[in-house]
């Protein structure tokens, strides 16, 4: 029976070993991609490291594609769109779960079949909206649709956390004189910090890398996002194989970064979610 532990205890090392390096090496790759000539990305040999390290594809990074305009642009859509994501879906779980109301479970229908919406169906009628209310070209026409389309996931993930949680706190709360806005920001807001740290990294990674309406909203090069400092490296009949690479490095690093910083909370948002809801 001991032998069968240790071999099971073995087999699921090395399973999870496994996993990990399918999930690590494509960063490795890129890393070594990143400090490549292309004349050696070019010769097929994907696996071998660098004969020559080209610090200069990170000079070209900061400089010809304009790393820290770009990235000064996505820090500010994504931190925006974080705050009135967590706001705006946090108050609207608190009402689905906490107040008696005859259209509750309506509403959260109504957010549940936002989460199957395609964003690309809803492209043609923002743009009209937007141009008829003189926002289009600003970063306000990137928010709001991030917005709209993080806060459904959001409202999903943080009404399963609350309904585990028991209304005698707020009972308490409301015997002691607490308003409603009191009871929200001042006791259900620090309780939700687990769900919110998992709201926030999945917003995050899916604002952070979005594209395609920032391409369709934004004309002006100052305003442009992180995703767009690509296409300085990309000629009509040349490209820069190992800027391009390290500008990815670069663009991926805030996302590994803020991942290991909040991995673990995540990790007990899910499962909070998960048995409570």
């Amino acid at each position: 029976m001991k032998d069968f532990r240790s071999l099971r205890r073995a087999g699921a090392w090395i399973i999870m070993g496994i996993l990990a390096v399918t999930q690590l090496y494509p960063l490795l790759w890129l890393l070594l991609y990143s400090f490549k000539t292309n004349s050696e990305i070019m010769s097929g040999q994907f696996f071998a490291l660098p004969k020559e390290w080209v610090w200069q594809n990170y000079v070209d990074a900061f400089t010809s594609g304009s790393y820290l305009k770009y990235i000064g642009n996505s820090i500010f859509v994504t931190g925006i769109t974080l705050v009135l994501t967590i706001l705006f879906s946090g108050m609207v779980s608190y009402a689905i779960t906490r107040f008696k109301w005859r259209y509750g479970n309506a509403v959260m229908l109504v957010f549940l079949i936002g989460i199957m919406i395609p964003i690309q169906s809803t492209l043609l009628p923002l743009m009209i909206i937007f141009k008829n209310m003189g926002v289009l070209n600003t970063h306000l026409s990137i928010i709001i649709p991030y917005v709209a389309f993080s806060i459904p996931i959001a409202v999903f993930i943080l009404s399963g956390f609350l309904r585990g949680i028991p209304t005698e706190i707020e009972e308490s709360a409301m015997i002691d004189g607490a308003n409603i806005y009191r009871i929200f920001f001042n006791i259900i807001l620090p309780v939700m910090v687990p769900p919110i740290m998992t709201v926030t990294i999945l917003t995050f990674i899916s604002i952070w890398n979005e594209y395609i309406i920032a391409a369709i909203f934004l004309s002006s090069d100052g305003l442009k996002t992180l995703p767009f400092g690509l296409n300085s490296f990309v000629g009509q009949y040349n490209a820069n194989y190992g800027a391009i690479g390290a500008y990815l490095v670069l663009g991926a690093l805030p996302v590994v970064i803020v991942y290991f910083i909040l991995s673990d909370k995540i990790t007990k948002g899910m499962v909070a979610g998960a048995v409570k809801g």
